[in-house]
């Protein structure tokens, strides 16, 4: 038996404290299997031990919310029965080691997450941030990174349907690889983790177990350092195949009344599992280990406890149901084995080859799971910086390619193009806009989603950033005519025990509470990643949010697409010329400096409701909101999106460069036939919305009064080749 040393307490990855916290629960020391058992479920991944405090003042309720965070994914009420359940979290320190399976197995974790709760997954998305662009490892990284989403999500037959990538060197010694998922299901036919039915078997499906993956937890709740290629081992690998098989079989049985209670064997494994499904049923659990089917020989208790092997499931059953279920898996080619059953005792008991390997109470095990309320400081934000501040181009046209052709704002087309995004049939707004729509299949129904975040906001100043992540999100649904619904959210970010640190966690979480309160738009699921750093220089602070709306007819939906020459262009929302932490300071002056753009949560709701009202009214033809690189970017987007120029004028009392490339918040591009110009502008006026008639669409570039006069030929040619070139250069 391995003596329990201060040493192996510290690999662990548990403090003396919390050791001493452990002696008191079990009144005795634990053994290696029990101290795995503690470690891995008081990880930071596991446990939210620095977070859980700030999260808890997140809103996460609504009339149309059926399920809300503490479940494998949250669930909204879409209307005729039917619920859309979705969960965004990361995989990012396995992503960084080995970026291929890495990327692959977090498409695996979040789709088994949706699908465990009775939804068959209908869309994933990705939300991705790598170092930069001529960092040494930056080419590596997104060539497996994405790799790894197109294979295991091609493969599951699961269309990709968009995302975000951002390059910042902020990435450098540690990316985001953020998946999201959302499925459809009955909304009367939902499926919960919490255990209960003393004597109900408990029982082990889909893959085998073996040694991969073990620690992956306890890795990812620690930050890098020059040695972290040697975590390798603890990646786990994953097989899409087989996910599939799993998928059609937990269904097929779902479709019965034979399931009690289902957990997926993410994090932590079947640890993690079998002890959250016994802490919400308020039973104990007891395991024999020699009967979870193993791929290795050997294996030993603490091994099977803690592997991170990928496509298995833990369920209760019905008591008579095994065989019944039995035949559906095995007629899947999936292994299905009784590991144990329900019991009154409150305890979890593990045994094997005869003898007790772990006896641990549940609850106290589950609840006494240290929560920190850390220290923390308040970033200070910069001062705003106005257009007038900022010295203006002496070439509007060289800003504009140089911006196009950024890794800020360049096409992503190659990336997504290795995604199939058109399986299922069901996707009606593709890639490349402002968010991705699928039909409800069979219905007239559709759901938009996106994923956004501005880590340089964040960075700045954390309140203003964490709200303009979950505005900018409400921004791009509500541009495809969608109501929004409910968000997840990923919040990646460096060491909480720096008070920098948390202090910028503090200030997005409050940021968020704001915007989510303001437009009426709850948290329902998330996931938090810390430790995101590398020799201690953290990323910057980026509070991914994955974003539901529901179109109610999905033939009112927009696009950014020009649809037509002749047609009118407005800009809804007021243009102040705020230039801090924008694109154009970074590409142009090598700055990242100053205020990021101030958020009006009131403006916002304001200024999206009159939008989404108009394109139900079927009076705009094409919508953008006006985020990155400001007004000229999103102009250029459209432009090149509907192969259609402009001819814009502008008359502002702002600096030209402000209005074309300040990133003001709460804006639009909308256009309309020459017909509904008035209806649209009365409508404005009764909504009290900010309305500026600015051109028109046509012509084969875009004109600026007499100042910019470009071909959508050159602005397509920088905007298109900037990835590809990047990716194919010679090593």
């Amino acid at each position: 038996m391995t003596e329990i040393t201060k040493e192996i307490v510290a690999e662990h990855g548990l403090s003396e404290s919390e050791y001493e916290e452990v002696l008191k629960i079990l009144g005795r020391e634990p053994n290696l299997t029990e101290l795995g058992i503690f470690s891995v479920m008081w990880s930071e991944h596991c446990s939210y031990k620095s977070s859980k405090k700030w999260l808890k003042t997140l809103p996460t309720e609504a009339p149309w919310v059926i399920c809300g965070p503490g479940e494998n994914a949250g669930v909204v009420d879409i209307g005729d029965g039917q619920a859309a359940i979705f969960k965004m979290e990361s995989h990012n320190h396995p992503s960084y080691i080995e970026p291929y399976q890495g990327a692959a197995t977090g498409v695996g974790g979040i789709m088994r997450d949706v699908f465990t709760m009775g939804a068959r997954p209908i869309a994933n998305m990705n939300a991705l941030r790598f170092g930069h662009p001529d960092h040494p490892k930056t080419r590596h990284l997104v060539s497996g990174v994405v790799a790894g989403i197109s294979g295991y999500g091609n493969c599951m037959g699961v269309p990709t349907v968009g995302g975000e990538t951002n390059f910042h060197e902020s990435y450098d010694g540690n990316i985001l690889v953020n998946a999201m998922t959302v499925g459809l299901a009955d909304a009367d036919n939902i499926f919960y983790s919490a255990a209960a039915g003393i004597g109900n078997p408990v029982v082990y499906v889909g893959s085998k177990t073996g040694r991969d993956g073990i620690h992956g937890a306890t890795m990812a709740s620690a930050e890098f350092d020059d040695d972290s290629e040697e975590k390798r081992p603890t990646v786990q690998v994953g097989d899409p195949f087989t996910e599939k098989l799993l998928l059609e079989a937990c269904l097929e049985l779902m479709a019965t009344d034979a399931i009690v209670a289902i957990q997926d064997m993410g994090a932590a494994g079947l640890t993690s599992s079998s002890f959250e499904m016994a802490d919400k049923g308020g039973v104990g659990i007891q395991l024999d280990l020699d009967q979870v089917p193993m791929r290795e020989v050997g294996m030993t208790p603490y091994e099977i406890m803690l592997s991170e092997s990928q496509e298995r499931m833990l369920m209760i059953l019905k008591p008579g149901r095994e065989e019944e279920a039995k035949a559906i898996f095995h007629k899947w080619e999936l292994d299905f084995a009784v590991i144990g059953k329900v019991t009154d005792t409150g305890r979890m008991v593990l045994t094997m080859k005869g003898e007790v390997a772990a006896d641990l109470p549940v609850a106290p095990l589950a609840d006494a799971a240290p929560e920190y309320d850390r220290p923390w400081v308040k970033t200070n934000p910069p001062a705003p910086l106005m257009s007038k501040d900022v010295k203006a181009p002496e070439d509007l046209k060289e800003v504009l390619v140089k911006l196009m052709g950024s890794p800020a704002i360049a096409s992503r087309r190659w990336i997504w193009e290795q995604y199939d995004h058109m399986v299922m049939g069901d996707t009606i707004q593709r890639p490349g806009g402002d968010a991705a729509v699928v039909r409800v299949h069979g219905t007239q129904k559709a759901l938009a989603i996106t994923t956004d975040c501005t880590p340089r906001y964040c960075f700045a100043d954390p309140k203003s950033g964490g709200a303009q992540a979950v505005a900018e999100t409400w921004r791009n649904l509500t541009a495809t005519g969608a109501k929004p619904l409910a968000i997840t959210d990923c919040m990646n970010f460096g060491n909480p025990e720096r008070p920098e640190i948390m202090g910028q966690f503090v200030g997005c979480i409050e940021g968020m509470r704001e915007a989510c309160l303001e437009l009426d738009y709850p948290v329902i699921s998330g996931n938090v990643s810390l430790y995101n750093e590398t020799n201690g220089t953290g990323i910057f602070p980026t509070p991914a949010i994955g974003g539901v709306g529901l179109l109610k007819d999905a033939s009112q939906m927009m696009t950014l697409a020009f649809k037509g020459e002749g047609q009118s262009i407005f800009v809804v929302g007021e243009t102040r010329g705020e230039m801090g932490q924008s694109i154009y300071l970074k590409e142009i002056e090598g700055r990242e400096e100053g205020a990021p753009p101030a958020v009006n949560l009131a403006e916002e709701r304001k200024n999206g409701d009159f939008v989404r009202s108009i394109i139900e009214q079927r009076v705009a033809t094409a919508v953008h909101d006006i985020s990155d690189g400001g007004f000229l970017v999103a102009l250029s987007e459209m432009a090149l999106a509907g192969n259609v120029g402009a001819e814009i004028t502008l008359l502002t009392d702002n600096e030209l460069h402000g209005f074309c490339f300040g990133e003001d918040q709460a804006r639009y591009i909308v256009t309309s036939n020459s017909q509904d110009v008035e209806k649209i502008t009365n409508e404005a006026k009764k909504a009290d919305v900010s309305l500026q008639l600015v051109g028109t669409t046509g012509h084969n570039g875009l004109k600026i009064n007499d100042v910019l006069s470009i071909s959508l030929e050159e602005i397509k040619e920088v905007h298109s080749n900037w990835l590809p070139n990047l990716m194919s250069a010679p090593k």
